[in-house]
């Protein structure tokens, strides 16, 4: 665990005893805010130190102190043998396993990550493209604006965000447009939180969040309700994305556009699956993120096209990931030490990692915390490697037409 958490690298050994001091004295801090209550931020929660003691425990938690320890056993059992025996979570029983199981695997995982995500990242739960000179949460916009922009999103519009997370791009995209947006999660805990900040926001007769399963979204809406759709790194969590794609499909009116970013290995870059080393990295990046399996552009492209879509465009957003006019996007997790961008870097991480172990200690934050947090720390080691090489993409292109 301790070469997943903070690489093999000799070198890191001097960044856990920094992590290790680091940790006594975010402790103190904590200790000293303990008594101030939790309250969310429109534009960021989770803002300060002493924030960190309500994550996995707060007002708006639906798991209970104990709950968190079982169901990250649970969520692990469903990946059981990952980064131990390269290989074991690709056969097809542990991929069947896992399709079949995806509710609770992807439901459990959002329940135990989400406040990780917004203390780390933000409300945004996506990577982007990322040009020189550009900041990250600039990189994080384009890429959201993007997408209205090709989906020909307008003020008049009612659109579908499919997996919307806590709702950060619904809430971007309709301050870009004016649009009517409504967005679907698995996940009672993002819709909770997610619709508290539609309302900070003011704008919850336009945004609003609805629990729900995407692999059965006519069951939810009417047919030909919405003029545009759109799904950021969300549709890779799908047992089957035909299923979810023909949804989509039958909620568009006609000729509605529907747009997104997908999660894929990319065999046509280098990725082999023959290859043990390749395999870990892609077995990583599962187990760390509640995925059945990575697909590649093909599958993802043959997916759309049997669901009744026209595939209009398709490309890797990050075809020019180590261009001399951009900053990979994997470099958010190696991260520079800013103020903003410290808690995204390895060395962030690592103190993040020792402050959750102090207040699991303590018996603040609720057993299983450490296990949550050491599980994203090694899965943001995959993902550096997996750009680095650049076998994987978070960011596969694709727009889409109702026929």
């Amino acid at each position: 665990m301790i070469d997943n958490l903070f690489g093999s690298n000799p070198e890191n050994s001097g960044l856990l005893v920094v992590g290790s001091l680091a940790a006594l004295l975010c402790g103190h801090l904590v200790l000293s805010f303990i008594l101030r209550s939790f309250t969310r931020d429109g534009d960021k929660s989770f803002g300060s130190v002493g924030d960190a003691a309500s994550l996995l425990s707060n007002n708006d938690s639906v798991l209970g102190r104990d709950g968190v320890k079982q169901s990250i056993a649970e969520y692990e059992e469903l990946f059981s043998g990952a980064r131990n025996d390269v290989g074991t979570t690709s056969t097809a029983d542990s991929i069947q396993n896992r399709e079949k199981e995806y509710k609770t695997m992807v439901n459990s995982f959002y329940d135990l990550v989400t406040d990780f995500y917004e203390w780390g990242w933000g409300q945004s739960f996506h990577f982007a493209p990322r040009l020189k000179g550009e900041t990250f949460k600039e990189s994080i916009y384009r890429a959201e604006h993007y997408l209205a922009l090709r989906s020909n999103i307008k003020p008049t519009s009612k659109v579908l965000d499919v997996g919307c997370g806590v709702g950060g791009p619904m809430r971007n995209i309709h301050h870009f447009t004016g649009a009517d947006i409504t967005g679907v999660t698995i996940n009672e805990y993002q819709v909770r939180v997610g619709n508290q900040y539609c309302a900070l926001k003011g704008i919850d007769d336009k945004c609003r969040l609805t629990q729900g399963d995407f692999q059965k979204l006519p069951e939810k809406f009417e047919a030909g309700t919405f003029d545009a759709a759109y799904a950021i790194e969300a549709t890779c969590h799908s047992p089957d994305r035909k299923v979810c794609f023909s949804g989509v499909n039958k909620c568009l009116k006609k000729g509605g556009l529907f747009v997104g970013y997908d999660w894929v290995v990319l065999p046509e870059s280098g990725y082999d699956s023959k290859n043990p080393d390749h395999v870990r990295v892609k077995e990583g990046i599962e187990v760390g993120n509640g995925l059945p399996t990575l697909a590649t552009p093909q599958e993802v492209i043959r997916a759309l096209e049997e669901s009744g879509f026209e595939v209009l465009d398709s490309f890797d957003a990050n075809r020019n990931v180590h261009s001399d006019r951009e900053i990979p996007w994997y470099q958010t997790l190696n991260g520079s030490f800013t103020l903003s961008g410290f808690r995204m870097t390895h060395f962030g991480r690592i103190c993040t990692h020792s402050l959750v172990t102090a207040l699991e200690f303590l018996r603040i934050a609720p057993k299983g915390s450490v296990r949550v947090s050491a599980l994203l720390n090694a899965t943001a080691l995959d993902l550096v490697e997996g750009g680095r090489e650049e076998i994987f993409t978070p960011s596969f292109f694709f727009l889409a037409r109702k026929k």
